[in-house]
C-alpha cells in the first residue's frame, strides 16, 4: 500500500543509544523478579489480549501463541486467543490489543497447508500440536516446541517489533506463512487486506478489520494494522495464498484471506530471524519504526528481561509466601500489559476519523508523550490508575494526554480506544474521573484547564454527544438527577437499560469533577456538579435499604428482586450495586444503619465465600452476576473495603486477604478466581494493591486523598517514588509479626505515631512515609 525505500539497518548512533540503553537497564533492573511471574496463570478463560508474555510494559508489540484465535468473538469481548486447556497452536500473532488483532507467523515443514484447522482436527490446517513441558512464558520471551513439525519457536519484542526466531529440523522442507488476511482474536471481520515481498528479505502489508464494538459504537468506521517484516534469509521460493489456493513465485495479494509464503530445505538445523516491524498508521511509519528499535533477538531478549526487572522493582516484597510473591508479581505483570503503545517514533498516530495525527515533539526528536489504545477505564479507579498513581505516574500522565488527544481531536472523550476509534463497552464514561483523580495526585503534565473543560463537558454534555463517548442518557441525569427505567431493552441497552447503575456512576464522576473544578476557581460548575453527586439518594429504597430503579412517573420498579440482574443494572444486581457509592460510603452506612449496614456486609463475605467470592468455578465472565458479591467484576472491587466507613477495619483486613487467598489461584484455571474476565489487568492491580495494604474506595477523587488501610502480605514493601512527581524516594511498609495465617491488624505507626483511623493521606505517603504494621496472633472475628 505505502511501500517504503527507507533501509531497516539502525545507524551507528542508534544502534549507540540501544546499548546504551540495554547498559542502564542492567543497572537499574535490581532483583530478579520475572522468576516470580507465570503468564499461564488464568490463562483457561483469557481475553485476546491477556496472553502476550514476550511484550514490554506497555507495549506496541506483543507476540504471542494462538490456540484459537481465528475462531471469531461474535460479541466482540468473548475469551479467545490462548487457553492453557488446549493442545494445538495455530499460529504467531503480533497484534494483541482491546478490539485489534492480526499480523501472524506460522513456521511448519512438509506439505504446504495454508489454512489454520481446528482445535478438534489439527492435521486439517497449518496448526501445529505443542510440547507443554518444552513451554517457556515470562515477561519478554515465549518459547514452545511445535511437536508435529519439530520446529522450536522463540519470541521476544521491543516496544514496536515483535522479533521471531524459528528453528527448524535438518532435511525437511520448511515454510513461514504471513496469515495476514484472516480474523484474529477480537479484531472483528476482514474488510481487506495486502501483504507484498518486498525484495528478498523483506514482507510488507497491512489488514483493515471491523471490530464488533467499533461497529457497535461507531459505526461505518474500520481499523488499520500494518507492518513491515525482515528476514535474515533470503526468500528464493515463495507464494501467495488466499484460503486453500495457493500462488507459486507470485510476491504480492490483496483481499481477504490473503498471506504469503517462503519456503526452503535447510541442510542442517537452522534458525530463522524474522522482525516485525508495527504500525496503526502506515507501512511508511513501520519502516520508521523497524529503523528505529531493530537489534537482534538475542540482544532484545536481554534487554526485555531487563526492562521487566526494572518495572517489576519498582514494588519489591520480603517475606511472605512464595505463592503469595508469584501471584503478587504476575497481577503486577498483568497491570504494566493491558494497554499498549499506539503512537509511531517520529509521533504519528491514529485519529478518530481514521486520518493520521501528530503528537507534539521534544527537542530531542521524540514524542512529548506516548499514545496508547485502551479498553474503558470501568472500575479502573478501583485497581490500575491507584498502582499508577503510586509507582508509574508518567505512564498515568500519557494515558490522560491520550484522551485529551482525542477529545482535541472529536470534542468528546470515548471511555475505550481502538486506534481512537470509540470502543466504550459499558456505556458510561469515566475519562472525567480518572482526569480528576490524576490531578488531585499532581499529575498534571498537560493544559490543566483544558483537561477541566473536557472533564466537564463529559459530566454535563448531551447534545451532539455520539454514541461511542458513552453515557447517552445524561441528560436525564443532569436535568432530573434520575434516570427512567426501561423494562425493554434497545438495540443498545447499556445506552438505555441500565438507569440505577448509571445514576449512581455518574454521580460518583460528578463528584470527582465537582472537585477537580473546585480546585481550578470553576464555582458554578464545581457547585452543580456537587448537587448531582448527591443524585445516587434519589434511588435509595429506605423501606428496604437497596438501591432501586424508578420508573418515569417516580415510582420504584414493582417486583423487585435484589438478586436479578441486568435488570437497571450493568453487570450486577441491586445487592452488589447498593454499595456503590464511593465517594460517599459514611452516608451510605447511616442511610443504612451502621449495625444493619456491617451485618449485610457479613452476611455476603459469609455466603459468598463460599462459591469463591463469585461464580464459583463456572469458567463464564458473567459467571457471578447473579450473587450478592463478585470478585470476578468491577462494580464489586470495593465492597470488602467499606468495613473501615462502618467501624470494624478488622473485617476489611480479614476478607481482603481472605480474597486474595481463596479467589486468587496460581495455575492456569484457578487464577482470577476460576475463568472470571480480568480487563486488561484490573483483578492482578487489585491483588496487588490488596496485597500491600492500600486501597481507595473513593479512587483518590476526593480533594485531599487519602488511602485506607489493609493487612500487608509481606513483611516488607518498598515502593520506588518517581522523583518527577513526588518528594519521597520511597514508601516503607514494614509488618511485625507478619505469617500467612495472621490476617489482623493490631496497630499501624505513621513516621513512628501511631494512626488513630485506618487511613493514611496520599500526600503523607508519597513525602515518603514509613508504615510500620503489626499482626494480631489471632483471627477471631465471628
Amino acid at each position: 500500500m505505502h511501500k517504503s525505500i527507507c533501509s531497516n539497518i539502525s545507524t551507528n548512533l542508534q544502534r549507540v543509544l540501544l546499548v546504551l540503553m540495554v547498559l542502564f537497564t542492567s543497572c537499574s533492573s535490581g532483583e530478579d523478579l520475572v522468576k516470580y511471574v507465570d503468564p499461564n496463570i488464568g490463562t483457561a478463560h483469557s481475553r485476546w489480549f491477556f496472553y502476550t508474555p514476550a511484550a514490554l510494559p506497555f507495549g506496541m508489540a506483543k507476540p504471542a501463541p494462538s490456540t484459537n484465535g481465528h475462531y471469531g468473538n461474535k460479541w466482540g469481548w468473548e475469551a479467545v486467543g490462548y487457553d492453557d486447556r488446549h493442545e494445538s497452536i495455530e499460529g504467531f500473532a503480533n497484534v494483541h490489543e482491546f478490539q485489534l488483532g492480526g499480523i501472524v507467523l506460522m513456521p511448519t515443514n512438509g506439505k504446504l497447508l495454508t489454512t489454520a484447522g481446528k482445535l478438534e482436527q489439527p492435521d486439517l490446517g497449518y496448526r501445529s500440536r505443542f510440547l507443554k513441558e518444552s513451554e517457556i512464558a515470562k515477561p519478554g520471551y515465549y518459547k514452545v516446541d511445535l511437536a508435529d513439525y519439530g520446529i522450536k519457536a522463540e519470541l521476544t519484542s521491543t516496544k514496536r517489533v515483535s522479533i521471531h526466531r524459528y528453528t527448524y529440523p535438518a532435511h525437511k522442507k520448511a515454510n513461514l506463512l504471513f496469515d495476514i488476511g484472516n480474523r484474529q482474536g477480537e479484531s472483528g471481520a476482514i474488510v481487506n487486506a495486502e501483504v507484498k515481498r518486498v525484495d528478498d528479505h523483506t514482507v510488507e502489508g497491512w489488514v483493515e478489520t471491523a471490530p464488533e464494538y467499533v461497529k457497535k459504537y461507531q459505526k461505518g468506521s474500520t481499523v488499520s494494522m500494518y507492518f513491515v517484516a525482515r528476514l535474515n534469509k533470503a526468500m528464493k521460493e515463495y507464494g501467495t495464498f488466499q484460503g486453500d489456493s495457493i500462488f507459486p513465485n507470485q510476491d504480492n495479494i490483496s483481499g481477504k484471506g490473503a498471506g504469503l509464503y517462503f519456503s526452503f530445505t535447510p541442510e542442517k538445523s537452522e534458525s530463522i530471524e524474522v522482525q516485525v516491524a508495527l504500525s496503526y498508521t502506515s507501512v511508511q511509519n513501520a519502516y520508521e519504526n523497524m529503523k528505529a528499535e531493530s537489534i537482534s533477538f538475542a540482544e532484545a531478549k536481554k534487554q526485555a528481561n531487563r526492562i521487566w526487572n526494572t518495572e517489576l522493582n519498582k514494588i519489591q516484597v520480603q517475606g511472605g509466601s512464595e505463592t503469595d510473591k508469584t501471584k503478587f508479581y504476575t497481577g503486577l505483570y498483568h497491570a504494566l500489559l493491558g494497554r499498549g503503545l499506539a503512537n509511531d517514533v517520529n509521533g504519528a498516530y491514529p485519529k478518530n476519523d481514521g486520518s493520521i495525527g501528530q503528537l507534539p515533539m521534544k527537542s530531542d526528536g521524540t514524542p512529548q508523550f506516548s499514545f496508547y489504545n485502551t479498553d474503558a477505564v470501568w472500575g479502573a479507579f478501583w485497581n490500575l490508575t491507584q498502582l499508577w498513581t503510586l509507582a508509574w505516574p508518567e505512564y498515568y500522565n500519557d494515558f490522560v494526554q491520550t484522551h485529551l488527544q482525542v477529545y482535541k481531536d472529536t470534542g468528546w472523550f470515548s471511555d475505550g480506544l481502538a486506534n481512537s476509534r470509540y470502543v466504550s463497552g459499558v456505556g458510561t464514561n469515566y475519562v472525567g474521573l480518572i482526569i480528576a483523580s490524576a490531578y488531585n495526585c499532581g499529575i498534571r503534565n498537560y493544559d490543566t484547564d483544558f483537561a477541566l473543560q473536557a472533564a466537564i463537558d463529559n459530566e454535563l454534555g448531551w447534545e451532539g454527544r455520539p454514541l461511542g463517548a458513552g453515557k447517552m442518557d445524561v441528560r436525564s441525569f443532569v436535568e432530573n438527577g434520575c434516570i427512567a427505567h426501561q423494562e425493554e431493552w434497545g438495540d443498545i441497552p447499556e445506552a438505555s437499560a441500565f438507569s440505577a447503575s448509571h445514576v449512581l456512576e455518574y454521580s460518583f464522576s460528578a463528584h470527582a469533577v465537582s472537585h477537580f473544578a473546585k480546585q481550578l476557581k470553576r464555582g458554578k460548575e464545581a457547585k452543580q456538579l456537587k448537587q448531582l453527586s448527591r443524585s445516587w439518594e434519589n434511588i435509595f429504597d429506605s423501606s428496604t435499604g437497596f438501591i432501586r430503579p424508578k420508573y418515569e412517573n417516580g415510582e420504584f420498579i414493582s417486583n423487585f428482586d435484589p438478586l436479578e440482574p441486568w435488570r437497571g443494572f450493568q453487570e450486577g444486581n441491586a445487592w452488589q450495586y447498593s454499595f456503590y457509592v464511593p465517594h460517599d460510603a459514611g452516608k451510605l452506612v447511616g442511610k443504612i444503619g451502621k449495625e444493619t449496614f456491617n451485618e449485610r456486609l457479613d452476611s455476603i463475605f459469609l455466603t459468598s465465600r463460599k462459591s469463591g467470592f463469585g461464580g464459583g468455578k463456572e469458567i463464564n465472565a458473567f459467571a457471578g452476576v447473579k450473587t450478592i458479591y463478585n470478585h470476578g467484576n468491577q462494580p464489586s472491587l470495593h465492597i470488602p473495603w467499606l468495613y473501615n466507613f462502618s467501624g470494624e477495619p478488622e473485617k476489611t483486613q480479614y476478607w481482603t486477604r481472605t480474597i486474595c487467598n481463596e479467589f486468587y489461584g496460581a495455575d492456569p484455571i484457578h487464577g482470577y478466581g476460576y475463568g472470571q474476565d480480568e480487563d486488561q489487568g484490573q483483578l492482578g492491580a487489585w491483588y496487588v494493591m490488596a496485597s500491600i495494604g492500600l486501597f481507595d474506595v473513593a479512587g483518590l477523587t476526593g480533594e485531599n486523598p487519602a488511602m485506607q488501610l489493609g493487612s500487608p502480605a509481606f513483611d516488607e514493601i518498598k515502593i520506588k517514588l518517581n522523583p518527577d512527581y513526588y518528594p519521597g524516594k520511597h514508601i516503607q511498609i514494614k509488618v511485625k509479626n507478619n505469617t500467612p495465617e495472621s490476617l489482623l491488624v493490631k496497630s499501624v505507626k505513621l513516621n513512628g505515631k501511631v494512626l488513630e483511623k485506618p487511613e493514611v493521606s496520599f500526600q503523607d505517603l508519597v513525602k515518603g512515609a514509613k508504615l510500620e504494621f503489626e499482626k494480631k496472633n489471632t483471627n477471631e472475628l465471628y
